[in-house]
């Protein structure tokens, strides 16, 4: 299982995900992660470069690019959590608290 989400400087999960300025992408199995790595994509500050539709595939590039089957958030808005749907990425909304823990708790 490969999950991305948003991630703060604390090491919580930020809210935002479609806004998100750090994701980490983890690989967990059996209720361990096996990999850890956070990436700064500045999804936030990048949202309204561009042409219409630049930032969902900015987002779907990233995904596919580190074979990401599942992203945990917060919240998104319902075009992103759309586009994922298409993708065939499962999407698990409502998560808060320590990121790693979260991930853990999904692979279980």
């Amino acid at each position: 299982m490969v999950i991305c989400l948003a991630v703060a400087s604390d090491g919580t999960v930020d809210p935002p995900w479609g806004r998100a300025h750090r994701v980490a992408v983890a690989a967990a199995a059996g209720g361990a992660i096996t990999d850890w790595e956070v990436f700064d994509v500045s999804w936030d500050t990048l949202l309204d470069t561009g042409p219409e539709g630049a930032h969902h595939a900015r987002v779907a590039r990233f995904l596919i690019e580190h074979r990401v089957d599942t992203v945990l958030a917060h919240h998104m808005g319902g075009g992103m959590a759309q586009m994922l749907g298409k993708m065939g990425i499962t999407v698990q909304l409502g998560v808060v608290g320590d990121a790693r823990q979260v991930v853990v708790s999904a692979a279980s």
